[in-house]
């Protein structure tokens, strides 16, 4: 990937559908000349799957929980307060990386901020996301549209992981979640999301980096 200029936008806690709205119509709307994004936010209590729902017009709950549909790929999973996460809004076709060195460097970047903290993570050949001791700290899901990437990774870090136990997360059965306070409780979430920004920084090579913090 070339060095560019990038905005990363803190955008601290927002509704799920406020930021996926935003995603798309940038992505709709923007060109050649458009500044690629990232986006890091944690987001109110929701379940989001990557298929529509039946009668998706209707609102749903798990647990008193909604669930809506996303356009990412992948299955079911939960968003919730304490759990970081990394919207990538960029132009793959002009940054000349594809989808297999997208989801390379997602992996590196999470799991050199988790080494950071002496927390040794895997990958999964047959799952996406990232793994400590079989139990998954952090999922990915995607979409490429017009060459451009939307949504990204969340990264659990100091979280409520019940709701997780109501679903198959990422439709894996008897998958068990974990996060980074379960491993290093002394560990804040503004450290790790200090840690993701300078990997971030390394790994897609900015130059320039206007935030909005």
């Amino acid at each position: 990937m070339k060095n560019t200029y990038i905005i990363i936008r803190n955008l601290h806690f927002e509704d799920w559908k406020t930021v996926y709205n935003y995603m798309n119509d940038f992505t709709n709307i923007r060109n050649k000349y458009t500044l690629d994004e990232i986006l890091l936010v944690e987001h109110y209590p929701i379940y989001t799957t990557g298929h529509v729902l039946n009668d998706d017009k209707k609102i749903k709950y798990i647990h008193n929980i909604p669930i809506t549909s996303s356009n990412r790929g992948g299955k079911i999973t939960y968003h919730g307060p304490g759990q970081q996460i990394v919207y990538l809004l960029l132009n793959l076709k002009q940054n000349k990386i594809n989808i297999r060195q997208l989801l390379f460097y997602i992996e590196q970047i999470v799991l050199n901020t988790l080494y950071t903290f002496s927390i040794i993570g895997n990958n999964n050949k047959l799952y996406p996301g990232i793994y400590v001791d079989s139990k998954k700290i952090c999922s990915i899901g995607l979409r490429i549209q017009k060459g451009c990437s939307l949504h990204g990774f969340a990264l659990n870090v100091n979280m409520d992981l019940k709701p997780f136990f109501y679903i198959h997360p990422c439709g894996i059965q008897d998958m068990i979640m974990t996060q980074i306070s379960d491993i290093k409780p002394e560990i804040s979430l503004y450290y790790v999301k200090k840690i993701l920004i300078e990997n971030i920084s390394t790994f897609f090579k900015i130059l320039c980096i206007k935030n909005y913090f």
